[in-house]
């Protein structure tokens, strides 16, 4: 048996794969074919690799017995280390893999690509030749694979072999059991959630051929699948409701999967697939809005600290505000738990959506604007402390959605206020997530469509831009303050002379580099200037010595003048012998702490 994986990345309400990420499709797939054949060759390439590798791709999938292609984007997004599947990717791949067999799966296909002014993704993909790195958003290319059949675009079915709308994992597994001969599995889901513990745990070892292993690569580990609120329908845009009531994964089944990635040398984890991690294993079953079992995220988190002894980086997603409104106590201390035992820097996005009351009503969302608020106000209380890597323990990020039933020029106004309050109330927020809404098949939205988003995209752009020079800049001062460290800043991309790094972890903040730098590198930084999406940094210490004339005339207060004079009276073996060559040497004092004269 020899089997290949196509990462086509996912990005969904409860789940991130795309790079730094590795999500647990393409894990549990490659602990299935482990499961149902433990000597196969199974190997592993992500979409990126296949558009730019294009005679490797074929050579890796000669001779096997089945590729897979996992993909599909569910909610809108940016992204800095790779580019999702496309339409023209998913059309494109078959032809070009000569295995026996080939096989697509993922949100793609069981939800299909959401249309609307918030989907899209990259176009113009040219396999073999590299792509470029431009996004193509609101393009033809993100309408619905299911939308598209009436088109142009052949059905899936005539192009592979297998279409799995049911859990790839599953099916995967039934199909090679029963040598790919009844195709009665296609729609198959697993039973319970515990049902993917094994595959998690065979499949660990895929990781180890992701171009980012080990270090630069952090693991999305399920905690449940299904959402409290599907019992009332759900939001009106998400599939996570889709998915049906809460089904729990063991804490034992997660700490095996977790203990089988670190031995494969992971460092980097994040609790992250599920719609509110505050609510795992709680005992309000058949609630819509079921209390925080506090006991049950201290074992959770006991429990992965213990299998990785060694990790990195324990960040987390998703949280409900709703929940922490609505059981401040019980919330306030599964985040003490959470704040104990993770690493700094960690974020709990919040599903606020929207401040306008009306659109709260008409879709059906989790919080009204002083509950949202009062989140807010509660996980500061808790994770505001500044840690080791130079960022507070854990924030909230808050995620806004356009383009909803009943939003009017209104709705844009009450997010920026309320935004602003809670800037002057002089809270954090790490972040603050801004999309028009995707719109996904089966979901509330389908009927509505995506007239109000197209309506309003002018609109919606010219507010983006006032929430980033109005909340994002002035708060992002405030989380990340001039001549902070950070620590363990990893470069990812070098554009120019520019470098462009960030941490590893949830939304961490993007960092703007002067000087190119390894990619892969991994840097301490003192951060310098702040945009509304990003910091400028120079690598600490600063080596007042060597550093170039780029670098020192980025410094505050320096330019170029200075910058050249500094230059011109080195080397240094003193700081009072630099303060001499200062025309103002009060701009130094804030820096003497990160200079070295070495």
């Amino acid at each position: 048996m020899r089997a290949l994986i196509i990462d086509g990345y996912t990005d969904e309400p409860a789940g991130l794969g795309v790079p730094p990420y590795i999500d647990v499709y393409p894990r549990y797939v490659a602990g299935a074919i482990w499961s149902a054949e433990p000597t196969a060759e199974v190997l592993y390439m992500t979409i990126d690799d296949a558009r730019r590798q294009g005679e490797r791709l074929r050579s890796l999938a000669e001779g096997c017995d089945l590729s897979v292609l996992i993909a599909g984007v569910t909610v809108p997004g940016k992204y800095l280390s790779g580019a999702p599947a496309t339409i023209k990717d998913i059309l494109a791949l078959p032809r070009l893999l000569p295995s026996k067999r080939t096989a697509v799966c993922g949100p793609a296909v069981r939800f299909g690509f959401g249309g609307g002014a918030g989907g899209g993704g990259r176009r113009g993909h040219s396999y073999g030749h590299g792509g470029g790195r431009r996004h193509s958003y609101g393009s033809k290319s993100s309408r619905s694979i299911r939308s598209s059949r009436g088109s142009d675009a052949p059905d899936l079915e005539s192009l592979y072999t297998f279409v799995i709308r049911g859990d790839p994992e599953t099916v995967i597994y039934n199909l090679i059991k029963d040598c790919f001969i009844d195709l009665s599995y296609l729609d198959a889901v697993r039973a319970s959630e515990d049902e993917v513990n094994a595959f998690a745990e065979r499949g660990a070892r895929i990781v180890q051929q992701h171009p980012l292993y080990p270090g630069g690569l952090i693991c999305e580990i399920e905690t449940y699948r299904g959402c409290p609120r599907s019992l009332v329908g759900g939001c009106s845009f998400c599939t996570e409701a889709l998915n049906g009531p809460p089904d729990y994964r063991s804490v034992e089944g997660i700490a095996a999967e977790v203990a089988a990635l670190a031995s494969v040398g992971i460092r980097n984890f994040r609790l992250g697939r599920q719609p509110d991690l505050l609510t795992y294993a709680s005992r309000d079953e058949g609630l819509s809005n079921p209390a925080p079992n506090p006991d049950a995220v201290l074992r959770l988190f006991r429990s992965v600290r213990a299998s990785a002894p060694g990790l990195s980086v324990l960040h987390i997603d998703n949280v409900n505000p709703a929940t922490v409104s609505s059981y401040p106590d019980l919330s306030a201390e599964a985040l003490r738990h959470i704040v104990e035992h993770h690493t700094p820097g960690d974020v709990a996005a919040l599903g606020i959506e929207s401040f306008d009351e009306e659109v709260v009503r008409r879709n059906n969302l989790k919080v009204y604007p002083d509950e949202a608020v009062a989140a807010i106000r509660i996980i500061n209380s808790v994770g505001s402390a500044r840690g080791e890597n130079g960022l507070p323990h854990l924030l909230p990020g808050v995620n806004l959605v356009y383009g909803l039933m009943g939003e009017t020029a209104e709705t844009f106004e009450a997010n920026l206020s309320y935004m602003k309050d809670i800037l002057n109330m002089g809270l954090m927020v790490r972040r603050i997530n801004m999309r028009q809404v995707m719109v996904m098949p089966s979901t509330r939205m389908e009927a509505a469509g995506d007239f109000l988003a197209r309506k309003h995209h002018s609109l919606f752009v010219r507010h983006k831009e006032r929430m980033r020079s109005e909340v994002d800049l002035p708060m992002l001062e405030r989380v990340v303050p001039r001549y902070t460290v950070l620590r363990g800043v990893r470069a990812e991309l070098v554009q120019g002379n520019t470098t462009w790094a960030r941490q590893i972890g949830s939304y961490p903040v993007l960092v703007c580099i002067p000087g190119r730098l390894q990619a892969g590198s991994q840097h301490d930084v003192l951060v310098l200037g702040h945009g509304p999406r990003s910091v400028s940094a120079i690598p600490t210490p600063i080596t007042i010595n060597r550093i170039g004339l780029r670098e020192l005339a980025s410094l505050p207060g320096f330019g170029r003048r200075r910058a050249a004079q500094v230059i011109r009276a080195r080397p240094f073996a003193s700081a009072e012998g630099l303060r001499s060559a200062m025309d103002d040497p009060s701009i130094l004092e804030p820096l003497l702490p990160h200079i070295s004269l070495s």
